[in-house]
């Protein structure tokens, strides 16, 4: 059983993967325990957005009246809710399973383990082997949830996102600890339908990667909300002998401990690679001492033959990333073998963008002010509220910024900050214009439709050059 290229793993990274391999006249199969996605599709990125469109919807219910309507008492079936984006799940892994069929790519169900000789070694339900061998193989097994010591996952009292997911009956009250991107959405989401909430953050803001004002700007409305936020505090122990959780905080600058009762305890502290037990080392792979993937600008590892892309890589660990990662990697493979009559751009990890999907969004893209500042810059920095948008007003939906930072010398597009409604889907205007390396001015220049939420991000600009009109 001969192919050009395996890829194990049929996440967002992998099956892009062996689709373009397949497009680009490569003989490809693809390796998966699970289902055909992986991760993102079936336990992250799409079924947890069907989950955030149920809360925001009931939000729209409770709050009908803010928009001259009247209705009933609105009450969340959450087994209705879990079963509709369990449903949406389903329906995207079937869609990827006919883009196999489609491209003509062997899908091999079972766990995949690298072994010398460029052959994978595929094993399946039942226990059997069966080896098979490629010139290229392109690893990318994903991650999953991030355990700290003393606080295992037991998806029962103790759980991680995907039994966030699942779960049999909306609890009373959750601790959430971690406000990246996973805690934040899960917050807002038992938070609206009724759960208290509390979210305990080790360093001293919420979403620490994010700028200052997004952070600022987010603890407002949550805590407005009525969730409890704790920052710059640990989770020390969890003791689930009795009903449910007694999570004991401890203040990082006090020292002062706290318990918190609750039912469950979400931990969102990150993802791990999938690289234990592939046989990575059998071939020469070389990892980092967290176990991620050593590769070069084209993915290459330390091993001839052996790519490796997506999660596994110490690269942003967000889907996008993965899909241009195995685009890039097999462009480059095909470039090599002349399949391919362009040789692919490495990519740029200082323009890529990040969104969250709570309510409201958040996105950004590039350097935030502190890291422009810390890099030298001089700045021209603009920020308009959504406040003063006339779209936002119509819309109800007044919570939130726009914020974009410049060079002042040249007038470099450095970052752009965003909170508020559907704006990662406004982020790609900033990710497109830094791309083209475009400028303040430009962007000042370009007219923006009216009235829409995307015109806070000229307004957010002609403020940086003391143009702005509506503010």
């Amino acid at each position: 059983m001969n192919f050009d290229v395996i890829v194990v793993g049929s996440g967002p990274g992998g099956y892009v993967a062996a689709i373009r391999a397949a497009q680009l006249g490569f003989n490809v199969a693809v390796v998966e325990r699970e289902s055909l996605g992986g991760i993102c599709l079936n336990w992250g990125c799409i079924p947890t957005k069907a989950l955030l469109k149920s809360a925001q919807v009931f939000s729209y219910i409770n709050h009908a009246e803010d928009y001259g309507i009247t209705v009933s008492k609105a009450k969340a079936d959450f087994g209705a809710i879990v079963k509709r984006s369990r449903g949406v799940a389903d329906k995207m892994s079937k869609g990827v399973s006919f883009l196999m069929r489609k491209n003509k790519i062997k899908v091999l169900m079972g766990t995949g383990k690298l072994a010398a000789g460029k052959k994978v070694q595929v094993t399946d339900d039942k226990g059997k082997t069966t080896d098979y061998t490629a010139k290229h193989i392109i690893v990318a097994t994903g991650g999953r949830s991030r355990a700290l010591p003393g606080m295992e996952i037991d998806g029962e009292k103790i759980i991680g996102y995907r039994k966030a997911m699942t779960m049999d009956k909306l609890p009373k009250s959750m601790v959430v600890m971690g406000s990246g991107a996973i805690g934040m959405e899960f917050a807002y989401f038992y938070h609206t339908l009724g759960t208290k909430v509390t979210i305990v953050e080790y360093l001293d803001a919420i979403l620490p990667r994010e700028d200052k004002d997004v952070s600022r700007e987010m603890t407002k409305i949550y805590k407005k909300a009525g969730m409890k936020i704790m920052t710059g505090a640990a989770v020390q122990s969890v003791d689930t002998k009795g009903k449910g959780c007694k999570v004991t905080v401890k203040n990082n600058k006090t020292g002062k401990e706290e318990v918190l009762d609750c039912d469950v305890l979400l931990s969102a502290v990150g993802v791990v690679p999938n690289t234990a037990n592939i046989g990575l080392e059998t071939v020469g792979v070389k990892t980092t001492k967290h176990g991620l993937v050593e590769v070069d600008e084209y993915y290459r590892t330390a091993a001839a033959g052996v790519y490796a892309i997506g999660d596994i890589l110490p690269t942003q660990a967000l889907a996008h990333v993965a899909s241009a990662e195995a685009i890039t990697c097999v462009e480059k493979i095909a470039f090599d073998e002349g399949k391919y009559g362009h040789k692919p751009e490495a990519m740029d990890y200082g323009n890529i963008p990040s969104c969250t999907y709570c309510w409201p969004e958040i996105a950004s893209v590039g350097m935030t002010e502190q890291e422009a500042k810390d890099a030298g810059y001089e700045l021209r920095v603009g920020k308009f509220p959504f406040t003063a948008s006339g779209k936002a007003s119509a819309a109800g939906a007044n919570e939130g910024f726009v914020k974009v930072v410049f060079d002042k010398k040249y007038g470099e597009f450095l970052g752009a900050h965003m909170v508020g409604a559907n704006v990662t889907e406004m982020i790609a205007e900033i990710v497109a214009a830094r791309k083209l390396e475009t400028t303040g001015h430009e962007i000042i220049k370009t007219v923006h439709p009216h009235p829409t939420m995307s015109e806070a991000v000229m307004e957010a600009a002609a403020m940086a050059y003391d143009e702005v009109i509506h503010l």
